[in-house]
């Protein structure tokens, strides 16, 4: 089971708490060798600086969340390439694994989830051959289908995957489980993506009486998920990087002493 020598702190598991650095600060108390910023945390902090602080502490960056958001408006506007070439280069700044792609729902007033999904493809395409120059891998991130109109219309890993296949070098998937876990073909797909597009591992629970379907995540071990089992069809597949622990939870875990949150992912990330 994983230690904290294996886990990434992504910073929305204490965003109510902790900036940027203090994350940092906190990831050397408990000796976490990883951490995932969310670009508002990392523009806050200031991207240079952040990068400093990131070497200082010998940490891993496991991804950076988030580019994409592909179907903000309904064509790809200047701003929305423009957003996206940025994000590369803060992932490319900070040394990123890489950079996690939430692609964006349905464009607005549209019920047109076909159009959406073909403005993904393109907007990915165009970044990637960005990302590519400046080094920097593209993660897919498929969300749980309840997202699809809002968030992202690329729900399965079987779509990510098409989307890779069809993109080639460069691409690959990050894997939440808290989007994941339900699919009956996940197995299988963890074995089609194989090692080179396997790029992060997202980890917290599926909380059964959940009080909102964004920011009530459970800690692991609280839920449903069988964390364990989906870990090791990645390791399967010669996964090596590290358990990235998400948990956006406005009622529960936000509201914790952070350094307290942090020993309980450690504690519970090693017993799932």
């Amino acid at each position: 089971m994983p230690n904290a020598g294996q886990m990434s702190l992504n910073t929305a598991t204490v965003r109510e708490q902790w900036t940027l650095t203090e994350a940092i600060e906190g990831c050397e108390r408990h000796r976490i060798t990883g951490i995932a910023p969310w670009r508002d945390k990392l523009q806050e902090c200031g991207v240079k600086e952040a990068a400093e602080l990131i070497r200082d502490h010998d940490l891993r960056v496991s991804g950076l969340c988030r580019g994409g958001m592909f179907t903000l408006e309904n064509r790809l506007s200047d701003a929305i390439m423009d957003d996206n070439r940025q994000a590369v280069d803060e992932a490319a700044a900070i040394g990123a694994e890489c950079l996690v792609m939430v692609v964006g729902g349905l464009q607005p007033g549209s019920k047109d989830l076909t159009g959406a999904r073909r403005q993904v493809e393109e907007g990915l395409f165009r970044c990637l051959e960005y990302a590519r120059s400046a080094g920097v891998k593209i993660a897919i991130e498929p969300l749980h289908p309840m997202y699809a109109a809002d968030r992202a219309c690329v729900n399965t890993l079987s779509q990510a995957l098409n989307l890779c296949e069809l993109l080639g070098d460069g691409i690959g998937v990050a894997v939440d489980v808290y989007h994941v876990w339900w699919d009956p073909e996940l197995e299988t797909q963890l074995e089609r993506a194989g090692r080179e597009r396997l790029l992060a591992f997202h980890v917290c629970d599926w909380l059964i009486e959940t009080s909102d379907l964004l920011l009530d995540r459970g800690m692991m071990g609280d839920g449903v998920i069988n964390i364990h089992q989906i870990r090791s069809w990645m390791e399967q597949e010669g996964y090596c990087g590290l358990n990235e622990v998400e948990i956006f939870s406005a009622g529960n875990w936000w509201k914790r002493d952070p350094d307290e949150v942090l020993e309980i992912c450690i504690e519970r990330l090693a017993d799932n």
